[in-house]
């Protein structure tokens, strides 16, 4: 979170892009026409969509180069949990007990409270 909010603050300064994964699971060709716009690029129609069918989550998951299925059982365990796993957003609900949502709330409002950037949790 710390870096988070060094971030949030050098953003006035520097040029710093935020991308949301909620964002990304929203409309991720309009998140990558917005990287490709921030970095001062145009791209085509179809070099959109085809950055946007080799980035889904779901194309990603299924590529061994993207998702670490070759990667030795030492270094990453699929066995034990998959590098990437379901792909949806909000999941975290079904972790935090209601008591740790609330501490992270606190917590979250007090180190935030100087910057306008703005997290979502669900779409």
């Amino acid at each position: 979170m710390g870096v988070l909010l060094i971030g949030a603050v050098k953003r006035k300064d520097q040029p710093i892009l935020y991308l949301f994964y909620e964002d990304l699971k929203e409309d991720l060709r309009r998140e990558i026409a917005k990287v490709a716009q921030f970095l001062g690029q145009q791209l085509s129609e179809a070099a959109l969509d085809t950055i946007t069918r080799h980035t889904s989550f779901e194309t990603m998951r299924d590529n061994p180069a993207t998702n670490y299925s070759k990667m030795p059982s030492e270094i990453m365990d699929h066995d034990v949990s998959p590098f990437m796993r379901k792909g949806t957003t909000g999941d975290w609900k079904n972790y935090f007990t209601v008591a740790q949502n609330e501490r992270f709330d606190q917590d979250y409002a007090q180190k935030m409270s100087g910057t306008d950037l703005c997290f979502r949790t669900q779409i």
